[in-house]
């Protein structure tokens, strides 16, 4: 059984990670298989929805089984680093510059990893049985997978300090109160409230808003005058598309736009 599930209906990819046994460990085939499907979902969809099958979303890095990293020359010791160098961080960096934007419905457990890969999620819909896990400290690691990139953004600086020190699960109830997530909805329509909101963005102008994704995440670290000039050469570049000329059409004749993302 392959450990990604990727199905497409219309415009809209939907990817789950599809191994519950262990509760979507996540491994190197995993990682693979996720980076193939989201690959094929910038290619071929104009919006993706990442969730976990099962009981849970991801437990994080699967600990049992796994191929031993490679020895440091430096430290005669295992590079746990290695791992997150050739898999997990090609992948975050490939889930922030993807085309389309995606939306995370998490499930359950989003725990370690697993964690870090629901958070990437322009759009984050958990269920209410959900929590969110910076586990790391329990085992001596550090969060990875961007985490300690991400929270101290999404959240306050002591918040994101809480979350990752003392290793608590984060209720999607807490969640939402701090701003983690975007909406909680009931377990049975966690798919569904995910799907609604992602077929919303995959009919919207596809580009655009590749290009407001890509305008959020660089302001994360650029300067005032920086930004300002990101945001000058995408209007001139939107400025001249067809769903640009589409989107003004429809406003003046007070009509739904139907954009085709050129």
């Amino acid at each position: 059984m392959a450990k990604v599930k990727y199905e497409q209906d219309g415009a809209l990819a939907i990817i789950t990670l599809n191994d519950p046994d262990t509760l979507n460990a996540v491994d190197e085939e995993m990682v693979a298989g996720l980076a193939e499907a989201f690959t094929r979902a910038g290619a071929q969809a104009r919006a993706a929805v990442l969730t976990g099958a099962g009981r849970g979303f991801s437990s994080g890095a699967n600990l049992s089984g796994r191929k031993p990293p490679p020895v440091s020359a430096e430290t005669g010791r295992p590079d746990l680093g290695y791992v997150l160098e050739k898999q997990h961080n090609p992948f975050v960096t490939q889930l922030r510059n993807l085309p389309i934007p995606f939306v995370t419905a998490v499930n359950g457990a989003a725990a370690g990893v697993g964690c870090s890969y629901a958070l990437m999620g322009d759009i984050i819909i958990a269920a209410e049985s959900a929590y969110f896990l910076q586990a790391f400290r329990r085992i001596g690691l550090v969060p990875d997978g961007g985490s300690t990139y991400i929270l101290p953004r999404a959240l306050t600086r002591a918040r994101a300090m809480e979350m990752m020190l003392l290793g608590e699960k984060i209720s999607a109830a807490k969640a939402l109160e701090w701003g983690l997530v975007n909406r909680v909805a009931p377990d049975s329509e966690l798919l569904t409230t995910a799907t609604t909101l992602a077929r919303e963005l995959a009919n919207g102008p596809t580009k655009a808003l590749a290009a407001i994704r890509k305008l959020a995440w660089s302001s994360l670290d650029a300067s005032w005058d920086e930004q300002l000039d990101n945001e000058r050469h995408a209007q001139k570049e939107r400025g001249g598309s067809a769903d640009f000329t589409e989107g003004v059409s429809a406003f003046l004749q007070k009509r739904q736009a139907k954009f085709t993302g050129a």
